[in-house]
């Protein structure tokens, strides 16, 4: 159903280590709208598919291809995480601006929302 023969689809080459890339990638990977869950979802649809054959095909086609993305993603994750500083991990991780870029809750400490902001309605 599914051939591999070892290669990427397209090479993969980082000239710096940059783990706050790497966790970028890891959202295009595993995210909402991520590689992960398109793969499954084409995947499903061309089990699921009756009637000519030919969009089965295509649908698994379609999967498969997603598969090799994740691959090239994982491969580029791997790369940017390979042999960098454990100090830049962990200013990545305390970064709350960095943090919001990744969809995560920063820890702000003390700072309040401003409550005396307003919103403008039409």
């Amino acid at each position: 159903m599914f051939y591999t023969d070892g290669k990427l689809q397209y090479p993969v080459r980082v000239d710096k280590p940059d783990p706050l890339f790497a966790r970028a990638l890891q959202q295009a990977i595993g995210g909402v709208e991520g590689e992960i869950r398109v793969a499954m979802q084409y995947f499903f649809q061309a089990c699921g598919a009756r009637g000519n054959p030919k969009f089965r095909d295509m649908l698994m086609n379609t999967a498969t291809e997603e598969l090799g993305h994740i691959e090239m993603l994982a491969t580029a994750v791997a790369l940017n995480l390979e042999g960098a500083p454990l100090s830049e991990k962990e200013a990545v991780a305390q970064d709350p601006v960095s943090s919001m870029a990744l969809g995560e809750k920063p820890n702000l400490g003390t700072a309040k929302p401003n409550s005396g902001a307003q919103s403008e309605q039409m």
